[in-house]
Formats: structure tokens, sequence, C-alpha cells
């Protein structure tokens, strides 16, 4: 009898070891609340080049927005009748990434032109699963650089590529690339007429390498095209003389090219002041002898 109560002893113990913490591990995941992670995509086409679509990820945690990194997001193209896996990508630090699209002809597309895609998150221990749905049509912007009485102008026409049709009363932006951010050029709104053109005067004087400009004109944020981005080269611009002097005995150059008369004054001034104590303390032992 005894035997038997102690093999009763023995096995609640072991219960007690090995399933009420797994049974505790359960209830806390339970009653652990997953966090809602929030998707925002936007979708740009630079012509001739590439188009991708930005990608952040953000969640509110402890009444903040805070970015959510290294999290795997899934794109898809999708019709009412089928879908189709383009890849993945990985949020980083930022909760950033972003999808390139080697080719819009591989994507599906519906009765109206549109690319319907969707960005899925499968959700982890910690966020719930989440998606993101964007669309967008194809459009084309084919720009160029003209001189008329000699000035100098930028064209560019706007056309919906699915409907083969032009697109009028849209606004386009005008800039020109600079090292840090793009400088706008031509009037705030540059809208397009009914042959779907713009022509925009381009300003003199602004300075370029070998006097060579980029001129970007920009699509921005079309609700139905999202971004679309064309770059030209032109030579519309002021030729920049390179400062050579660097390698020159001057203020801005580095210390191996200090000028000659500042090393002359400083050791001058240095001698003069190590004489002075010098003179003095060979005077304060004359006056300690006498």
């Amino acid at each position: 009898m005894k035997n038997l109560n102690l093999r009763h002893v023995v096995i609640l113990v072991l219960l007690s070891v090995f399933i009420i913490p797994g049974l505790c591990q359960n209830l806390e995941a339970q009653n652990t609340k997953k966090i809602k992670v929030r998707i925002k995509s936007d979708y740009t086409k630079v012509i001739d080049e590439s188009s991708y679509i930005d990608i952040a990820t953000t969640a509110r945690i402890d009444k903040k927005n805070t970015s959510v990194a290294n999290i795997s997001l899934t794109i898809f193209s999708e019709t009412d009748n089928d879908q189709l896996e383009l890849g993945q990508v990985i949020t980083d630090h930022d909760g950033k990434s972003r999808f390139i699209i080697k080719d819009l002809n591989q994507l599906l597309k519906d009765s109206l032109g549109f690319y319907n895609l969707s960005i899925k998150f499968k959700g982890n221990d910690s966020y719930k699963k989440a998606s993101k749905g964007i669309s967008f049509k194809d459009a084309h912007i084919e720009a160029k650089s003209v001189t008329k009485d000699s000035v100098n102008y930028v064209s560019a026409t706007l056309k919906d590529v699915f409907l083969d049709s032009l697109l009028a009363e849209t606004s386009l932006n005008v800039n020109v690339e600079r090292l840090f951010k793009s400088l706008p050029i031509g009037e705030e709104f540059n809208y397009t007429d009914e042959n779907g053109t713009i022509l925009v005067p381009v300003e003199e004087g602004i300075p370029g390498i070998n006097g060579n400009l980029v001129l970007e004109v920009i699509l921005n944020d079309s609700d139905d095209y999202g971004t679309v981005k064309a770059l030209i080269n032109t030579p519309f611009g002021k030729p920049v003389v390179l400062d050579n002097t660097f390698d020159k005995r001057t203020l801005w150059s580095s210390r191996d090219k200090t000028p000659i008369f500042i090393l002359i004054f400083a050791n001058l001034l240095i001698f003069t002041i190590w004489g002075i104590f010098i003179y003095l303390i060979i005077n304060l032992f004359k006056i300690k002898k006498s």
C-alpha cells in the first residue's frame, strides 16, 4: 500500500514538472496579444530602367509608431480568377524594402489594364498577419530636349500604354538632378495639352559637370499610374570650373601644403617666445649668483 502511494506521489511530481509548465506556456501564449502590422506601398516606374514597389512596415507599440524590421513579405500578382507569386522581400532595420519588377508583361492584368498586386505578411509569434493591395496601370513618358529661338526646352509626352492613348490635362513635374535633392524648374504645375505634351523652358546658368544636366520629367503619385519618371541628359548646363588649388599652398589645402609665409611667421613667433624665456632664465641665474 505504501509503495502504491509512493508511486502516485512520483506520478504527480512528474506531472507537475513536465506538463503543468507546458500548459502555463500555452495559456500565456494565448493570452499574449499580437501586434497589428501596417503596410504602406508605392509604385514607381523609371522609363527604360526599372519598375519597383517601395514598401514600409510599421506597428503601434507603446503608443508610438515603430518600424517593423526583419519580417518576410510575399508579393502576388492577382486577378479575379488567378494568382501568381512574384517573390519575397525582407524589411531592413527601418522597416523598409524594395521589390523590383523586372518585366511588367509577366504580371497578371485585368480587363481594364490594371495590375493588381498584393503584399502579404503571414504573421509570427509577435505580429498578426497582414496584407496590402496596390493597383496601377502602365504609363509611358517620352521626353526630349529641344532648342527654339535660342531658348532651351524640355518636351515630354504622356501616354496610357494599355489604351494606347495620350493623356491630356495631367500635371507633370520637371526637375534638374542635384547632389542632394532635385531642383524644380518651370511652372509649379505643367499640364499636358490635348496632345498629352508639355514644353518647359530650362533656365540658363544652371551649373553642370561638363555643361551637362540630367532633367527629370515626373508623373507624381497618380491614382491610376503611380509615379512615372523619365530621365534625359541635356547639354543645357553651365560648365563647372573645377577648383584645382587644393594641391597648391593655400589656407584650405592639406597640412603639408601650408603657405610659406605662414610657416616663416609661426616659426619666428615660436623662436621669439622661447628666446624670451631663455633670456629670463639666464638672468634669474645671474641674479641668484650675485
